[in-house]
């Protein structure tokens, strides 16, 4: 379906960088990205979660390098993943120059953290010889501590301060391949951050409320800082930080961009909440129906209504519907119009079907376009 004109976001206009092979900012999609909990000189263990967030869609997975053996690890790591990986970088600027030998496609280095600007030199020389991106990566809760003297405590003015004058150390050195995040984990701090980050200048911002919680609460609070930034249009990539899997994270991520017409990726379902008027479970149709379909990464929408007071209207909307009817007769649309009738049918295998038949529809279409 076409967004109407009142639900097209302008997105703010930033330089492009590569981070190995994906392109952020500019008018590349906006990635999603992620990051391991597994030790990394586990390396096996290391290589199946970054393998499982690949399989969720991730574009870009991180992974904290917090010593040498880390840093040797990744060298064994790397080899055997497909996605960039950008190597976690927090007080020894030695990390960086090793995880840049080892293939890191970025270092992520805390201006708090790293230390003097002799060493922020030998971090962008190292990135520079060996091709990787960096981002600077600032934190609420690791500000330097002249900062902190000159605001009293973290804000916005610091972070973006922050922010700013290790860009200009970068850029002292002709280095221009970063991108730059201001996280914190409270919304009201981390948004104004980023809004004013983003007036002074056009390099491409990395979005996260950091350490939002758990499943849950984490899901929220991201979903509320990061779409009160996205709808403003900016954010070039993003990591919903949770306590919880990490193809968690990619999956929140993706629904969040899902829902502001940002990006596609697999099965939107519009389901209702159910009442008394359903004509079938509802929430166990919805909960079985999105673990059967969540190998398709094919985009579509899909609505799955209880009863006809919205079933129609919703089904209007997308590209395969259900509707809830009376004694067990439910009825399916394709396309907005009704096509068929459901009686007395595992419902969760007959939508299964139809979107399946629906994704090698439109990839097939796709594919011929691209041919042509």
């Amino acid at each position: 379906m076409q967004s109407r004109p009142y639900q097209v976001i302008k997105r703010r206009v930033s330089r492009q960088i590569t981070v190995g092979n994906v392109k952020v900012g500019g008018d590349a999609p906006i990635s999603v990205q992620s990051m391991t909990n597994t030790l990394t000189t586990d390396i096996q263990g290391t290589i199946a979660q970054v393998r499982a967030l690949e399989v969720a869609g991730a574009d870009i997975v991180r992974i904290s390098v917090p010593d040498a053996e880390s840093t040797a690890a990744l060298k064994d790591i790397i080899p055997h993943v497909t996605v960039p990986i950008v190597a976690d970088i927090h007080f020894h600027y030695k990390r960086a120059i090793e995880a840049a030998e080892a293939g890191a496609a970025c270092l992520r280095i805390n201006p708090g953290n790293i230390g003097s600007r002799e060493r922020v030199r030998e971090v962008v020389q190292a990135a520079r010889d060996y091709n990787c991106a960096i981002r600077i990566g600032v934190n609420a809760g690791s500000l330097e501590q002249h900062l902190l003297e000159k605001y009293g405590e973290p804000c916005p003015e610091a972070m973006i301060e922050s922010a700013l004058h290790h860009a200009a150390i970068l850029q002292e050195h002709d280095f221009h391949n970063f991108k730059i995040s201001v996280k914190a984990s409270d919304i009201f701090l981390a948004v104004a951050a980023y809004r004013g980050l983003a007036a002074q200048t056009d390099h491409p911002l990395h979005l996260g409320i950091t350490e939002a919680g758990g499943l849950q609460s984490g899901t929220v609070k991201s979903s509320v800082g990061l779409g009160l930034l996205l709808m403003d249009g900016i954010g070039d990539t993003i990591r919903v930080s949770l306590s919880a899997d990490p193809v968690e994270e990619i999956k929140v991520g993706f629904d969040i961009l899902k829902s502001l017409k940002l990006r596609a990726r697999g099965v939107n379902i519009v389901s209702c909440p159910s009442c008394a008027r359903q004509q079938f479970d509802v929430i166990k149709t919805v909960e079985a129906l999105e673990k059967r379909i969540a190998h398709i990464t094919t985009p579509m929408t899909v609505s799955v209504i209880g009863c006809v007071v919205n079933g129609p209207g919703e089904a209007l909307m997308t590209d395969i519907g259900l509707t809830g009817g009376g004694n067990n007769t439910h009825a399916i649309y394709l396309g907005g119009d009704i096509n068929h009738r459901l009686k007395d049918k595992d419902i969760v295998e007959h939508l299964a079907e139809l979107i399946e038949n629906k994704a090698r529809e439109l990839d097939a279409a796709a594919d011929k376009n691209q041919a042509a």
